[in-house]
């Protein structure tokens, strides 16, 4: 199912919506051809007006969108040569699945057996076999999720826009249409940015990420980049199933002094400086044997396979995720110590080199 594809160029992308509300602020992005990219952020951080703006849905205020060769800034959606999968599918209620999956190829002005061999193609490759004849209230969230990709993958188009496709599924079925749209992008080697809320799906799936906040990129980086080293508290605070530890600290000859207790850091400080540490929870050893900084277990927070310790360091809360088999009481005495390497530094909300 191979098909072709085009990088995207973004370059100096505003939107101001009427009434002055500044929704993309002078945008810079490379998206690979290729690549699976992910736009990642809260809710209003600008992210689906980006999607649309490159799909054309909404016009920019100032700045240029090429896909691949070509200056798309100003043309219509119907000529950009991009497939979008919106977060309720978008689906025909009154047509078959057929002829949801072959109406773009109608657009197109494709003959009728033309496009119904391409759809019945098509839908049979995505496992839409005896549900061609359906109409959408006749089928499961994760049924008709697929008849929007195939809607997408039969018009061949150059770039996937995915709108939060996943969403309106339920657990299990996300994880499942998760590696099938993973699997589904490897093998047609379509460029391809999908917008997502969830930074667990961002991490699974993307090949690198834009995390946003404001109509600002603040870093772009692989799953692995974003993860272990946010460039910023922002995106620490937002990336990770357990939230980042950001800790106030003094800086003191040889490191830091967090709730008084000395830690070794890197980074080139001034003794009196006042930073943040991070350190993340999976990256923070728990011990009843003396270590760097002593608490008093508060919480947990079964994970599975794992718990969630929350640690009373002289009134500052500090997580540590450990074995679900190494679990201690409440109210014991522990002490945490940060893993090798792990430890961040920011300045000014910023990280330090």
């Amino acid at each position: 199912m191979a098909s072709k594809s085009a990088g995207i160029e973004i370059a100096g992308l505003t939107k101001v919506f009427p009434g002055g509300v500044r929704a993309l602020d002078a945008l810079d992005l490379s998206v690979v051809d290729g690549e699976f990219f992910a736009l990642l952020g809260p809710s209003g951080c600008g992210k689906t007006t980006l999607l649309r703006t490159i799909a054309g849905l909404e016009s920019a205020t100032e700045g240029t969108v090429h896909i691949g060769a070509r200056n798309v800034t100003a043309l219509p959606p119907g000529v950009r040569d991009v497939a979008m999968v919106f977060q309720d599918y978008a689906l025909f209620p009154h047509m078959t699945v057929e002829d949801n999956i072959g109406y773009p190829l109608k657009i197109r002005r494709q003959p009728r057996a033309s496009r119904s061999a391409q759809a019945r193609d098509v839908g049979s490759q995505l496992g839409l076999d005896g549900l061609m004849a359906r109409r959408p209230a006749e089928l499961s969230g994760g049924q008709q999720q697929r008849v929007a990709l195939a809607r997408a993958v039969a018009c061949r188009p150059s770039v996937f826009l995915f709108d939060e496709p996943l969403s309106n599924l339920d657990a299990r079925l996300r994880l499942e249409a998760r590696t099938f749209l993973k699997r589904l992008q490897r093998e047609l080697g379509v460029t391809t940015v999908f917008v997502t809320h969830d930074q667990a799906e961002a991490l699974a799936l993307a090949d690198r990420i834009a995390v946003m906040e404001a109509g600002r990129i603040r870093q772009v980086g692989t799953p692995r980049e974003v993860f272990g080293r946010p460039a910023n508290t922002f995106v620490a605070n937002f990336i990770g199933s357990t939230p980042m530890n950001l800790l106030p600290a003094v800086a003191v000859p040889g490191g830091v002094e967090i709730a008084g207790h000395p830690l070794s850091v890197p980074g080139d400080l001034t003794d009196g400086e006042k930073v943040t540490v991070g350190v993340r929870p999976e990256y923070m050893a728990l011990s009843t044997s003396p270590g760097a900084i002593p608490g008093v277990v508060s919480i947990l927070e079964h994970l599975g396979t794992s718990t969630l310790v929350t640690v009373d360091v002289e009134g500052l809360l500090i997580g540590a995720v450990v074995p679900e088999d190494a679990e201690p009481e409440p109210d014991t005495q522990v002490w945490l110590t940060p893993a090798p390497g792990r430890v961040l530094v920011y300045r000014d909300g910023e990280l330090l080199a």
